[in-house]
């Protein structure tokens, strides 16, 4: 059996993080990416840290399996290039600030015409319309305007940006839901379209209950730390020597939580009867579980607390998690080999089909246009005198 998107030729012309997530999805799936880059500097990430003998593990992570090109589109022949390759791929995906692929006479009309099937992605701060379309965004400005930092850390303290770039990540996961949504229309209507997603829509797609809160109380959400707003315990406590966290969802876990730490008193107290009276008292509730889980340590709450069937996890740190049997035996810690940097551990597909087998490596990232002149002679059909004049304008 075929992956899911075996057949499909995306053409890749992000850079940094949103886009590059975004075609590394496609990629796991099956998806031929033609990352398109700018001669000799390529991709500004590949200047990102960290870095080991001088080769950026932040680019590999994302760029693995992708094939390189080259392309200079400020030159003529450069821009004519990029509109063949158009006419031979299934997707476009780029995430440059709005109207700067229209500047280059590549804007969406334009490849529409050239490959009506073509389904055009791009993924922007703010979209392609609206106001605030052409301003410049990063993943900590749609945090902040999306309202997620300020639901984000602690009571009376700053607000704090979540400790990965989510403003990216979630863009370039809805861009690739778009783009193979998009792919399945074009199965009954013949016809691509373009797929328009911004960061700022999708950090206002995952406030959860906070937008509805607010319309119930009418006070805006403020920072809990790991407290969960509407169900209480459901938070981080310290045992002895270190964080783990309980979820009691629902009364008949309060029952049974109880019972596990042979807390009687607790599950008698009028206060604590119902999650919505526990919520209510959690500043009662709370410094009592506190004292508590303190006398004991982690890995022993932690027993007690699975072997009864009460949802808890320790807070784990990074390389524990790089640990975790759960993870390895779901095969999410895969490896890419690298020339320079030697062999990378990064993220397994968590997407896990039937027409995807499992594998323990993942293909190398390209060094900058190491595939432009196979690209061209496989894909365009170009011979090598052909490319040689291409090489001599400038265009790759």
């Amino acid at each position: 059996m075929s992956k899911p998107l075996e057949g499909i030729r995306v053409l890749d012309l992000t850079r940094v993080l949103a886009g590059p997530f975004c075609t590394m999805m496609l990629s796991d799936l099956g998806a031929e990416i033609i990352k398109v880059e700018v001669p000799v500097t390529g991709d500004d990430s590949r200047m990102f840290g960290p870095f080991r003998n001088g080769q950026s593990l932040y680019f590999i992570n994302v760029n693995r399996g992708k094939e390189s090109i080259a392309i200079d589109l400020k030159t003529e022949a450069g821009k004519k290039l990029l509109v063949d390759l158009a006419k031979e791929c299934d997707v476009l995906v780029e995430n440059f600030r709005p109207g700067t692929m229209e500047k280059l006479g590549l804007g969406w009309e334009t490849l529409k015409a050239a490959n009506p099937r073509l389904i055009y992605a791009a993924v922007s701060g703010f979209g392609h319309t609206g106001p605030d379309s052409g301003r410049p965004a990063y993943d900590i400005l749609v945090q902040a305007m999306g309202g997620v930092m300020s639901i984000t850390g602690w009571p009376e303290l700053p607000p704090t940006r979540v400790g990965l770039s989510m403003g990216d990540i979630t863009a370039a996961i809805f861009c690739a839901t778009g783009v193979t949504t998009a792919l399945y229309q074009r199965e009954k209507t013949g016809l691509g379209q373009k797929v328009d997603v911004s960061m700022l829509d999708c950090q206002l797609s995952i406030l959860e209950n906070a937008l509805v809160r607010y319309q119930v109380d009418g006070k805006a959400p403020t920072p809990l730390g790991t407290r969960h707003p509407t169900i209480t315990p459901f938070q981080a406590f310290r045992g002895s020597d270190g964080w783990f966290v309980i979820a009691v969802g629902n009364d008949a876990l309060w029952k049974n939580f109880c019972g596990t730490v042979k807390r009687p008193d607790l599950l008698a107290d009028a206060r604590f009867t119902t999650n919505g009276d526990r919520t209510k008292h959690y500043a009662d509730l709370i410094p009592e579980l506190e004292r508590m889980f303190e006398s004991r340590t982690c890995d022993e709450w932690l027993g007690v607390l699975e072997k009864a069937g009460v949802p808890a996890a320790p807070v784990n740190t990074v390389d524990k998690v790089m640990k975790d049997r759960q993870l390895q035996a779901r095969n999410m810690f895969v490896t890419v080999e690298d020339e320079r940097a030697g062999t990378i551990t990064v993220p397994g597909n968590p997407i896990k089909m039937e027409s995807i087998p499992e594998t323990a490596t993942r293909p190398k990232a390209p060094s900058v246009g190491e595939h432009t002149d196979s690209i061209l002679h496989n894909v365009l059909g170009l011979d090598d005198d052909a490319i040689a004049s291409l090489h001599k304008q400038g265009a790759i």
